[in-house]
Parts: structure tokens; C-alpha cells; sequence
């Protein structure tokens, strides 16, 4: 019989202070050259308790990703040109599948911890770049929760597998690249050890401290691992963390702002059709072959 391999920290990564939109302070993490395939970006969205100003993000264009936004305080709300209307608060999740192309616009509003959130963007293979676009929300208590002593583990999206056997599907079963994303709270001294053997796994510690199969990680660190079977996390203090893990494409990535595609062309395809307003058109409507 094997014995599992703890899974290594092989890379280290560090967010960006940005500003996107209107009144909202972000720290960004990103690699749009491959090396987080299929995640591309992590934004961590923080405001103010009563901070009445916040004017969001008005409304904006996407073709080639999905999006997948979660709360931890404070809310959200979305438009978009399909219809969807849709607030979601602290426990939250809202999921965007653009597709071919959508327009949409986030305004978020503070609780009483004020705004902390985050959005991820998930890359969309080729075949899937001029799909029809789509969105759902999901709310706190739809997200299964594996509870021991001093752990909370929340599934979002994908399944996730406790070493002692407990295993948790996230409602969010449509991730590219099988996505899947879940939310760890850790008191000091509490450990959690989970099996997964994604290509991609991923710890973005986001409060606290912790150690990862031994390595420390800090707050605002996003860890890649390598291969193996086990990951244990063990809080050195209190701490929270977003898990994610996938599947790469391994296919080209060509990005220039809101849009995602395989080739340069096919971004020149996409700004046309925003400028001339046919994004949000079925890609018959726009006479395009999906995938050139």
C-alpha cells in the first residue's frame, strides 16, 4: 500500500494593491501567462464599515471567462443584460458564466464588518470561449459545511474530501477547468488535513497565520502546491483561507482587459463586437465559427 505524499509549496505569491471601479480597495493576484491555468485572477474587495460611497462597478463587458464572486461581509448586487437581478449577502456566492459576451454591472454595500469579498476569474477553454452566457447566485445555505473542533470548511464549487472520510459537493458544479473552491476557518492550534489530487492547488490565506504540510504561510500569501495526496493546514493562529483547485487547459491564453480568448485575432473579434454591439449576439447572429 502507498503511503499518501503531503503536497509541497512550490510557489509563492504575493497581491497587488489596485483600484478598480468606484470606492473599492483591491488586492490582486493574477498570472494571465499560464501559471495558475485554469484560474487567471483573485480579487480580494475591501470597504469600510458605512462607507456610503461605494459606486461600484458600472456596467462592463466579458466574453471567455467565468467569474465566481464570494462574501464574506457586506454584499453585492448584480444587473445584467439578460435580465438577472440579484443581491446576495455575507455567505454568498454569485456565478457568471459569460460566455460569447455579457454585460453586466456589480454595485457592492457594506454591513456592519463593512465590504470584504472576493472574485475569481476561471478561464474558459476553446470550446466552451462562445458558449451561451448564463448566471446563478447561491446562497449561505445551500454551501454544505464539514464542522470538527476549531475547523469550518465551506464548499462553494467542486468537491473537496476531509483525509478522515467526510466529502463535500459545492453547489457549484459547473466550474471550467473542474473548479472547485471552498472557504477554511481555523481556529489557533486546529488543524484540517484534506486529500486532493488536482493538477492545481491553490491556499490564499487571507487572515492569520498557518502552516501548509509545515511551510508558514502569511497573510495576503498565495501558495501553488505540488504533487501528492494530502493537504494539512494547521492555524498558528486564527485564520481563513480560499482553497481552489483544477484541471489546466494547457491551451494559449490572449487577454487585454475585460476579455479572454486563445489568439490575438479573436480579441480584436471581441472589442468589434462591443464597439459595434453585437458581443452579447449568439455567435450565428454574429457569424462566428466557435473556436477560430
Amino acid at each position: 500500500m502507498n503511503m499518501p505524499i503531503q503536497r509541497p509549496v512550490t510557489r509563492r505569491q504575493r497581491g497587488q494593491a489596485s483600484r478598480d471601479g468606484d470606492g473599492v480597495d483591491i488586492l490582486r493576484l493574477h498570472d494571465f501567462g499560464g501559471g495558475l491555468d485554469p484560474f487567471l485572477m483573485l480579487d480580494e474587495l475591501v470597504a469600510s464599515p458605512g462607507d456610503d460611497d461605494i459606486g461600484g462597478f458600472p456596467p462592463h463587458p466579458h466574453r471567455g471567462i467565468q467569474t465566481l464572486t464570494y462574501v464574506v461581509h457586506g454584499g453585492l448586487r448584480h444587473e445584467d443584460h439578460l435580465g438577472h437581478h440579484s443581491s446576495i449577502g455575507a455567505g454568498g456566492a454569485q456565478w457568471m458564466h459569460t460566455g460569447h459576451g455579457i454585460i453586466h454591472g456589480e454595485t457592492p454595500f457594506t454591513d456592519a464588518e463593512g465590504l470584504h469579498a472576493f472574485q475569481l476569474w476561471i478561464n474558459l477553454p476553446a470550446r466552451d470561449k462562445l458558449s451561451e452566457p448564463t448566471y446563478r447566485d447561491v446562497r449561505p445555505d445551500e454551501m454544505p459545511r464539514h464542522r470538527a473542533p476549531g475547523v469550518e470548511l465551506i464548499a462553494l464549487g467542486g468537491t473537496w474530501r476531509t483525509s478522515g472520510g467526510d466529502t463535500l459537493g459545492g453547489p457549484l458544479d459547473a466550474l471550467a477547468g473542474q473548479g472547485a473552491m471552498a472557504h477554511l476557518r481555523l481556529d489557533a492550534g486546529a488543524s484540517l488535513s484534506l486529500e486532493n489530487h488536482a493538477t492545481r492547488l491553490l491556499a490564499f490565506v487571507f487572515d492569520g497565520s498557518l502552516t501548509a504540510n509545515g511551510d508558514t504561510l502569511a497573510r495576503g500569501e498565495l501558495a501553488s502546491f505540488g504533487p501528492g495526496d494530502i493537504l494539512t493546514l494547521h492555524g498558528i493562529d486564527k485564520a481563513q483561507v480560499l482553497l481552489l483547485a483544477g484541471e489546466p487547459h494547457q491551451e494559449p491564453i490572449a487577454h487585454h482587459g475585460p476579455f479572454v480568448m486563445n489568439h490575438t485575432h479573436e480579441l480584436e473579434q471581441a472589442m468589434r463586437d462591443y464597439r459595434d454591439g453585437t458581443l452579447t449576439h449568439s455567435p450565428n447572429e454574429q457569424g462566428l465559427a466557435n473556436g477560430q
